[in-house]
C-alpha cells in the first residue's frame, strides 16, 4: 500500500526533528508533543517522572485536542518548517 504525501511529510519532519542537535524551545517542543500525540491517536497519560512538565505536556495536549490526525499532521509540519528549519 502506497503511503500519502502528507504521511510522508510528516514522518519526514518526525526524522528531523529527532536528529535535531540544537535545543529546541520548551513552548516548541510541547506543541510537537501534542500534535506528535493527536497525529498517532496516542492518548496515554504523559509518562515522565516529573508532575510539572506532565501538566505542561496535558496542557499541550488539551489545548490541541480539536484537531484531527491530519491537522496534527500539518500543524506539526509547519511547526518544524517554521521554527526549526
Amino acid at each position: 500500500m502506497k503511503k500519502k504525501k502528507s504521511l510522508i511529510e510528516f514522518e519526514k519532519a518526525v526524522a528531523y526533528v529527532n536528529s535535531f542537535t540544537e535545543p529546541i524551545p520548551a513552548d516548541v517542543l510541547l506543541k510537537l508533543y501534542a500534535y506528535y500525540k493527536i497525529a498517532n491517536s496516542n492518548f496515554d497519560n504523559p509518562g515522565s517522572k516529573t508532575p510539572l512538565i506532565n501538566a505542561f505536556k496535558a496542557n499541550a495536549l488539551f489545548q490541541a485536542k480539536n484537531l484531527s490526525k491530519k491537522e496534527a499532521m500539518k500543524s506539526y509540519i509547519a511547526l518544524v518548517e517554521k521554527e526549526l528549519k
